[in-house]
């Protein structure tokens, strides 16, 4: 087991949805921790969610927040050799999948070339007197691209995506395999399933569904309801990458006396898909609950539903027995105490 405290800890996307709730939980967890923040506060969507996150960081004394992006190679370089992170937390990324048909150059740039450059800063870590000593990263149920077989198993061949982010992702991977190889650097990456909750992303559904109805506008529900997520709660989340922070994958040499890659590939999702249309129903139920809707709404005459959009897969579903296995853990929140949290916040937040 890696200790993590009196540990510097470097996480990306320190002002994203699960970077900053990951940094909340690491100062509620662990004793005299250190955590470096790095984040381009790009306008992918609303600043103000993300600079409402950062201050919630900011009472922490030992945070250290920049501004800046993993693409730029001199930057990581500069914060590896400053501040000798021990652990480090990819969760930068270009998100979304309709977005990469939109614009795939952010993609490249982030997942692909920033991700390179922090593999790099790992590699040359052991060149100074603080080794990187696990490298977790963000991955994504995505890269199950046009997969048949569910639930989907880390076993099973990912050669199809349907979208760049997918195809990032699955980069992304590969890419980190061959780092474990070449250079003996214990790395975990983290297929996620459809993450929620309070002060998430705006792009996702649950989220633009309540400003599309709060606006009194149609929502359009894709497949024509016939699709299902594994809606997986942010707490959860961040529970499941702490837990993986602190197992590093062993290093030791196979039969031929070189390295095996010391490499692990984990899904955290709910392992329990909810139909599109039933996930629609507890949202809106809950908005009532909450006050962000009024009980005679007619949600009816604001749902359209439409064909499947490029890029999307009709089902999520993840098979969780590893993440079981090596660390005890299965996420457990229901999509109804998951989406009352989330209106909850959204009545505070923007009434």
């Amino acid at each position: 087991m890696l200790k993590l405290e009196k540990k510097t800890i470097l996480v990306t996307g320190a002002a994203g949805f699960i970077g900053s709730n990951l940094i909340k939980r690491l100062y509620e967890d662990v004793k005299n921790v250190t955590v470096i923040g790095i984040d381009n506060m790009n306008d992918y969507y609303d600043v103000h969610l993300k600079e409402y996150r950062l201050n919630e960081l900011s009472s922490y004394d030992s945070f250290t927040f920049i501004k800046g992006n993993i693409a730029n190679k001199e930057l990581i370089d500069e914060i590896f050799k400053k501040y000798g992170p021990q652990i480090v937390v990819n969760l930068a990324a270009q998100a979304g999948v309709r977005y990469s048909i939109i614009n795939p150059d952010a993609y490249v740039e982030a997942n692909l070339l920033g991700f390179y450059n922090i593999l790099e800063a790992c590699r040359h870590s052991y060149e100074g007197n603080t080794p990187v000593e696990h490298l977790v990263y963000a991955s994504s149920s995505s890269v199950y691209g046009s997969n048949k077989k569910v639930p989907y198993s880390t076993d099973d061949k990912v050669d199809n995506p349907v979208s760049l982010y997918a195809a990032t992702k699955k980069s992304n991977e590969l890419m980190a395999h061959a780092y474990s190889k070449l250079y003996n650097i214990p790395s975990t990456g983290l297929r996620f399933f459809t993450v929620y909750g309070p002060a998430g992303r705006p792009d996702m559904a649950y989220f633009g569904f309540t400003d599309k109805l709060r606006a009194g506008k149609t929502i359009q529900i894709f497949n024509y309801g016939n699709c299902k997520r594994d809606f997986t709660y942010i707490d959860d989340i961040v529970t499941g990458v702490e837990k993986v922070m602190q197992k590093a994958p062993e290093r030791k040499n196979g039969e031929d006396g070189l390295p095996v890659p010391p490499y692990a590939l984990y899904n955290i999702g709910n392992n329990h898909p909810e139909n599109l249309m039933d996930f629609v129903q507890i949202l809106s139920e809950e908005l009532v609950r909450a006050g962000v809707l009024p009980e005679d709404y007619d949600f009816e005459a604001h749902k359209e539903l439409v064909p499947m959009q490029p890029g999307d897969v009709p089902v999520t579903y993840a098979d969780t027995s590893a993440l079981e296995r090596d660390f005890n853990f299965k996420p457990s929140t229901s999509l109804r105490e998951g989406l009352r949290k989330f209106a909850e916040w959204y009545k505070a937040f923007y009434m």
